[in-house]
């Protein structure tokens, strides 16, 4: 079994990938492999509706400028799939956002590519505006008719400055236990 979690954060190794980092480590206690993509620097562009995916309908996006039709073979491959996000003006990042535009049209337009595939939501924030970026991100996943998992609080850690993430114990537990439930739902799916 294998996930793969999108780093949204134009910062590599950062806060957003620290909390990654914690939900990888429970997950592979258990068996499953993990893998990082961080969209930093890749400057994905997003959605430009030219419906070229419902025509072709080859699992790939007609913009191949970028990172985006890698992204896609790696959701298309992965058990579960994480999509980890900082907070910008109580959104994702511009990152995300043409992640999950192009990556779920291509997926809609191949028969939903990645339904009944287990997925969650990972947001790091300064104060607020967490909530809002965890639905959006989650809204990728319920429209995608995947399994959305939970943990023991929402899936937010804080920090600003790098590291600083490092310090939020509940954030910490609660990614933890969002490793240990994926890898007990991903088990009984898979099992």
């Amino acid at each position: 079994m294998k996930v793969v979690a999108f780093n949204g954060s134009a910062r590599k190794n950062g806060n957003t990938a620290m909390l990654v980092g914690y939900v990888f480590e429970e997950l592979e206690k258990e068996g499953i492999e993990t893998e990082l993509i961080q969209l930093a620097g890749e400057h994905p562009h997003g959605c430009i509706a030219c419906y070229q995916c419902f025509k072709k309908k080859n699992k790939q996006c007609i913009v191949d400028l970028d990172c985006i039709n890698a992204c896609i073979e790696k959701m298309d491959a992965a058990d579960g799939i994480l999509l980890a996000s900082p907070t910008y003006f109580a959104d994702i990042s511009t990152e995300m956002k043409a992640l999950i535009d192009r990556t779920g049209m291509t997926a809609r337009a191949n028969g939903d590519l990645f339904q009944r595939k287990v997925g969650a939501a990972i947001v790091a924030r300064r104060r607020g505006g967490a909530i809002h970026a965890f639905d959006t991100m989650n809204h990728f996943f319920t429209i995608g008719q995947m399994i959305t998992v939970g943990s023991s609080y929402w899936n937010i850690g804080d920090g600003r400055e790098k590291g600083e993430v490092a310090d939020d114990r509940e954030g910490i537990t609660t990614m933890r236990d969002l490793g240990r439930n994926m890898a007990w739902l991903l088990k009984k799916i898979k099992g």
